[in-house]
């Protein structure tokens, strides 16, 4: 599967952020991931999410924070890959402009220009893309900075999560979070005992563990379009079950991201 490129909007109105959210919907090329109006706030996120493109407003005036804090926040944090940078703001100081590059902004793009709108900023992004991604590789092998196990952890979450809403597993299904944890476990080769050590995690039984897993993969293999499904997930899957047994797909999946991490 292409990757895409996963995105943080950092935006403070909120036809703004409709519109981008809009914009992004309609594209396989990139994700929002999540959306903050706080500056303070999106520095976490990052952390977590692990994005490889911000969009960040200097603004945010309904918000807290502001774009250069943020920047000067984001320099601070030591993560193995640097996000690109795409701001846009109201502002048309050219100082400002270049104390926000200074900070570490890769593009600035000015609402007030009469070609600016939401749909431009993803298209410039989407042509930029391969470009992005293989500017982050070489900057990874060229200068490699090495991961706490906390930002491992979150950019492996981040992994699953992505492969799991491709092919339609709802975040609030039972069997999500367990799916998550079981997948971790294989990735790092801790594969015996899954379902009891999930259960004990959570405090249920091994048998609830296990049916909430499997009607999860069940669902999203009957709700789903099949198109979607065999894009995402191109193991064989058994024509008389008709879905991937528990096992085939949470080994399909930790393998798969450890062949693309």
């Amino acid at each position: 599967m292409e990757r895409c490129l996963n995105i943080i909007l950092v935006e403070d109105d909120m036809n703004t952020c409709k519109n981008f959210v809009h914009c992004v919907d309609v594209l396989e090329e990139v994700k929002l991931v999540t959306i903050t109006n706080n500056s303070y706030k999106a520095l976490e996120l990052v952390k977590e999410y692990l994005p490889d493109v911000i969009i960040l407003d200097l603004e945010l005036n309904e918000g807290k924070g502001n774009g250069l804090l943020f920047l000067k926040g984001l320099k601070e944090l030591s993560l193995a890959i640097k996000p690109f940078v795409l701001v846009t703001t109201n502002n048309s100081s050219n100082t400002m402009y270049e104390y926000a590059r200074q900070l570490g902004a890769d593009f600035i793009m000015a609402k007030h220009q009469e070609d600016y709108s939401e749909q431009k900023a993803i298209e410039f992004l989407t042509m930029m893309k391969d470009v992005i991604l293989n500017n982050q590789q070489s900057k990874s092998s060229d200068c490699p900075i090495v991961e706490s196990s906390h930002e491992k952890t979150n950019r492996l979450k981040r992994m699953i999560t992505l492969e799991l809403d491709n092919i339609g597993i709802s975040p609030k299904a039972v069997g999500y979070k367990y799916l998550i944890d079981a997948i971790t476990y294989v990735f790092n080769d801790e594969k015996s005992n899954l379902c009891s050590r999930i259960g004990e995690k959570y405090g249920k039984t091994n048998v609830s563990v296990e049916r909430a897993m499997q009607n999860a993969i069940n669902k999203a293999w009957r709700s789903n379009d099949i198109d979607d499904l065999l894009k995402y997930y191109t193991a064989k899957v058994n024509p008389e079950k008709g879905v991937p047994t528990l096992t085939e797909f949470i080994y399909y999946y930790a393998t798969k991201i450890k062949n693309n991490s």
